[in-house]
């Protein structure tokens, strides 16, 4: 008896339909696997990392989530092991993990791109007064 995986994937067609992030019982529910084993994978492949959310949750990006719904084809139906699963994703996927960013060089990233953005609202408030 074949295994039919769910695939996460929103319809490409309808832009308001696209997520961005999917908490962690989402993805749970959307792979039909349990939220520990999405833990324990996130541990053991380093290419598939949670962000979090500002209220603590673990929130994952389309890609995590085609990554999680391959492994779990790759280990369930096509019988690989961790690491020939792993070898597999980093093939498909280009594995390479994102580095870290620290919360206070974001801080200033952001601080700077918002002082650039009230500039370029700042000037466009100029022009629009002058016409």
């Amino acid at each position: 008896m074949e295994r039919r995986i769910a695939r996460a994937r929103p319809m490409k067609t309808e832009k308001s339909q696209e997520k961005l992030f999917y908490r962690l019982d989402e993805v749970s529910r959307l792979a039909q696997i349990e939220p520990k084993v999405i833990e324990r994978w996130e541990k053991e492949f380093p290419f598939l990392h949670a962000g979090q959310a500002g209220s603590g949750q673990k929130i994952f990006r389309q890609k995590d989530v085609d990554v999680i719904l391959r492994l779990k084809e790759l280990l369930l139906k096509d019988g690989l092991t961790l690491a020939g699963a792993k070898r597999k994703i980093e093939e498909e996927f280009g594995g390479k993990r994102a580095e870290p960013v620290h919360p206070d060089h974001l801080k200033k990233v952001l601080y700077d791109v918002r002082e650039q953005l009230q500039g370029i609202a700042s000037s466009l408030e100029k022009r629009s007064r002058k016409l």
